[in-house]
């Protein structure tokens, strides 16, 4: 009979009968009882009245009643912590037991209870089974070293069990090499710090000898540990991955893609060159393909995998395009998977056959899929420019079929073929216009609208077009009434004798009946821009636009590498890093690819370039899509000017103010217009209002510009870690130029030649404004000084922290990748001194949330040094005051990239710890604006 009939009992004052059985003396009536305790624990009734009575049936040689007694145990053990310690006698009898299947029980069990009053008498029987001789015992100890380091940290470092751990990696047995591997992996995430799995070519040969014997999730744990090694050359990396090949033809998906994942990373490493990597490539792709004949839900999995290694490297599956193609019974996120990896494999070469299945896919039922394959068409375009005038006609006919979301669909994929193509295909224009009535989704109202406004001088009735669109402006979404203000000033700027009534229609709807903030400042800008001067408005509005790229949807490329570091893992499903969904810290290490040893490599892209610095070296940059301070760093935050907005001798000062004299109202002061800056005397201050306006009653003294702080050269990349090239270097700013002063020195044994230089894209779009210039080859033993200027037109892309710089450097030996952090002071601008109306205006317009408060500890100078210090590296102050005894600087600087930053610097005479208060519209750049205070003022 089975056991269920333990679970369908109702009967009452049952504990009192089964405190009684317990205790029997028949062996049989008490394997019967402890069944129906745990049955009734199992359903969850509170059975803990029966502890004392339980733990007594663990002297017992009956296999199958000390399991249930130990299960009871894990259970009731923490809510019962002093009967607990009763077990502990037993577990030391039972890790003497000849029988090695109840020693490896009770190591088991002991683990598992987490107490901690007993953990400490648990040490000797668990110091034991670690040495025992049969291997089963062993593998189990192994695991319970880790659950017990979960438990107390201190104790099993101090115990020594640690380095049993490691003992155990040379262990003859494969299945106790792979759980120590495992119980080591374990205790290591937890502390990242600690050197746990010091891996050297010896214990990684134990590892691969083990490999082939263990089981699969042996193997899994083995092979991740291998993923973590860094091998010294490519000579070792390519014999690890000969060793490792074999587990690609594995039956478990797991272990494949753990196989998959050591190659990867360890590719990295070997030339391209070589004949064995060619090799390499032919044998990764037969498992991916194999992995896709599994269930959907593995498929799903392995999918999202080869997303990442074709982002990586597309050669692996570039002949396998029709294992991709959709059967009909896919379930739909295995159909969109493979979409997607479709379009990342289209090329030249398979285009007719990728476009031949896309528009078979563009008539299907399921509405999601039909989307993103009429999606996918206008990728193909994108992408493979040959394809392009194939794609846009595979797309009319599509229009022509009048399916509503395939005309929606189509319409947004074409807006994107103009801006890749301008100039090529506008002849559809007529056939978009017709389907315009049936358009009922933003995205496209929007897509259609932009065409429009950007081709109006084609289109006849373009006004017509758009003033159908403004009859419902305001049950339109934000994206549409963005769009369609937009497109009316173009239309405006091409047409503006027909469009007038048009476009002051639009600027009132937007300014004054709509209540997004958006719309508004767009609107006000807009206006602004027309009634000051048309001429600028049509270099801005009508400006050519950069041609969109082909894969906008590419994972970044440090982010890539990382991910590629966690294939088979959750994150390679997620395609986000641990550390963006795992909580607390345990278990998130950011991972790098190994750097390349093959001399072959250059370093042509700025994108991939610092990708493989090493471990140890590399900061942690890893800026993630859509976290790009684009829009927010050329923002020119610059204070608004007030006056009249249309004076011309009021623009001269700076910024327009947009709201035209709102900033009068805001410090309670008349207009006045602002005379050029040259001329406006030292000690003349502008009327005020009351308020905060009396602070400002003091003049600031001009100090004379001494060149700004400059930090003793560091070394950035040591010999050791780039074949005896040495990098040292600083930043300095002086004439409002920023250059990086290198110092290269020659330790190896050959002339260096052929240098040159890159960044990756950074914060502040700081990137070389020449080539590195070395001018003579750099015999040994040689140091040569070179300044290299910088500008801050590169890319922009925010990086964590804000001040890293990822710099690639060549020359005839090889590329080296490093790190390093930069003084946020070099981008201080000479022109960052603020009117005091507009300082004070601009204060209280900052909402006080982006307020940042410092403390500036043992720094002894007066208010007049700090002053005259803070100014010869471009903080000015623009008043200052004395309050109740405590000296106060208003200051103002502004960065490069235009984000102005106010401060408020509180000295009290005598102490040497200073209060500054920061306010930023960004204010992520408050924190390191402080760190420039401290450096400035403590050097």
């Amino acid at each position: 009979m089975t056991d269920s009939k333990y679970f369908t009992t109702t009967k009452k004052g049952e504990i009192f009968e089964l405190k009684a059985e317990l205790n029997s003396d028949k062996k049989e009536k008490k394997k019967e009882a402890v069944k129906k305790v745990i049955a009734s624990m199992t359903v969850g009734k509170d059975v803990s009245a029966l502890f004392p009575d339980v733990v007594n049936c663990m002297q017992t040689d009956n296999l199958e009643l000390k399991k249930l007694v130990y299960l009871y145990l894990m259970n009731y053990a923490k809510s019962q912590p002093d009967m607990a310690i009763m077990a502990v006698n037993t577990f030391v009898k039972d890790c003497e037991d000849p029988n090695p299947l109840i020693r490896a029980l009770a190591v088991r069990t002991m683990g598992c209870i987490r107490v901690d009053k007993i953990t400490e008498y648990l040490c000797e029987p668990l110091r034991k089974c670690l040495k025992d001789e049969d291997p089963y015992v062993r593998k189990t100890a192994a695991v319970c070293v880790a659950k017990l380091h979960d438990i107390n940290a201190q104790l099993v470092e101090d115990q020594g069990f640690l380095d049993t751990l490691k003992d155990l990696i040379s262990d003859s047995n494969p299945m106790v090499v792979a759980n120590a591997v495992a119980a080591l992996s374990e205790i290591a995430e937890s502390h990242p710090s600690s050197n746990l799995l010091d891996l050297n070519p010896q214990s990684i040969n134990k590892l691969l000898t083990a490999l082939n014997e263990c089981t699969e999730w042996g193997q899994i744990f083995i092979l991740d540990c291998l993923a973590n090694y860094t091998p010294k050359d490519d000579r070792e990396a390519q014999s690890i991955c000969e060793r490792v090949t074999p587990r690609l033809s594995h039956a478990n998906s797991a272990v494949v893609l753990s196989a998959v994942k050591v190659l990867m990373k360890f590719m990295e490493m070997l030339s391209k060159d070589l004949d064995y990597y060619g090799t390499l490539l032919k044998k990764l792709a037969p498992p991916l393909v194999t992995l896709l004949s599994a269930e959907p839900e593995l498929q799903y999995v392995a999918l999202r995998n080869i997303n990442l290694i074709v982002q990586k490297r597309p050669e692996v599956l570039k002949h396998e395009m029709k294992v991709f193609f959709v059967k009909y019974n896919d379930p739909i996120y295995v159909k969109l998977e493979k979409l997607d990896i479709m379009i990342r494999l289209a090329s030249q070469a398979n285009i007719a056959q990728v476009l031949a299945e896309l528009k078979e896919y563009a008539t299907e039922v399921d509405v999601d899929f039909v989307r993103k394959a009429v999606r996918a068409i206008g990728r193909c375009a994108i992408k493979v420019e040959q394809s392009a005038e194939r794609c846009v006609s595979t797309l009319l006919d599509l229009i022509q079929t009048k399916v509503n979301y395939v005309v929606q669909e189509a319409i947004v994929v074409i807006k994107d073929i103009f801006r890749k193509y301008p100039n090529k295909y506008e002849s559809v224009i007529a056939t978009l216009c017709e389907n315009l009535d049936s358009l009922d989704e933003p995205e496209a109202r929007a897509a259609m609208i932009w065409i429009v406004g950007e081709y109006a001088e084609r289109i006849d009735n373009a006004d017509e077009l758009l003033e159908s669109f403004l009859e419902g402006f305001h049950d339109e979404s934000t994206q549409v009434q963005l769009q369609l203000l937009t497109a009316i000033v173009k239309l405006f700027l091409k047409k503006p004798t027909e469009t007038q009534e048009l476009v002051q229609q639009v600027l009132s709807l937007a300014t004054q009946d709509s209540d997004n903030p958006d719309l508004r400042d767009r609107g006000y800008i807009y206006w602004r821009l027309l009634s000051t001067d048309p001429v600028a408005a049509k270099e801005v509005v009508l400006a050519e636009k950069p041609l969109i790229s082909e894969e906008t949807d590419l994972i970044e490329p440090t982010l890539l590498d990382e991910l590629i570091c966690y294939i088979g893992t959750l994150a390679s499903v997620y395609h986000k890093p641990p550390s963006a969904f795992v909580e607390g810290g345990r278990g998130v290490v950011h991972k790098s690819l190994p750097p390349r040893t093959a001399s072959s490599e250059s370093t042509e892209s700025p994108e991939t370039a610092p990708a493989g610095a090493p471990p140890g070296e590399q900061l942690d940059t890893v800026p993630t899509q859509g976290d790009l301070l684009g829009d927010l760093l050329n923002l020119d935050l610059g204070p608004p000017v007030s006056g009249p907005p249309l004076a011309t001798s009021a623009v001269q000062m700076g910024a327009v103010d947009l709201l035209g004299g709102g900033l009068d109202s805001l410090i309670g002061a008349p207009s006045f217009v602002a005379p050029p800056a040259a001329a406006v005397p030292a000690n003349l201050g502008a009327p005020m209002g009351s308020g905060l306006s009396d602070l400002f009653d003091l003049t600031s003294g001009v100090g004379t510009l001494s060149g700004s702080y400059v930090a003793p050269k560091a070394v950035w990349l040591p010999a050791m870690k780039a074949k005896g090239l040495e990098i040292s270097g600083t930043f300095t700013r002086q004439a409002g130029s920023i250059s990086m002063d290198l110092q290269l020195t020659n330790k190896a044994l050959q002339v260096m030649t052929d240098f040159a230089i890159q960044f990756n894209r950074n914060s502040f779009g700081l990137a070389p404004a020449a080539p590195l210039q070395v001018h003579a080859p750099l015999s040994p033993t040689q140091t040569v000084e070179i300044s290299l200027p910088l500008s801050t037109a590169g890319s922009v892309m925010k990086t964590e922290p804000l001040n890293s710089l990822q710099v690639a450097v060549k020359n005839n030996i090889d590329v080296f990748y490093f790190s390093t952090l930069y003084p946020l002071h070099i981008l201080f601008v000479e022109d960052g001194k603020m009117d005091r109306q507009v300082f004070l205006a601009t204060w209280k317009d900052i909402p006080n949330e982006n307020e940042a408060q410092f403390q500036i500890r043992d720094c002894p100078l007066n208010a007049e040094a700090v002053s005259s210090r803070l100014q010869s590296s471009s903080i000015f102050t623009v008043a200052r005051r004395n309050v109740e005894g405590q000296d106060m600087l208003y200051q103002s600087l502004k960065l490069t990239n235009g984000i102005w930053v106010l401060a408020e610097l509180r000295i009290q005479p005598g102490n040497p710890s200073f209060t500054l208060s920061l306010k930023c519209r960004a204010p992520e750049v408050s924190q390191h604006v402080y760190q420039a205070y401290e450096t400035i003022l403590k050097n």
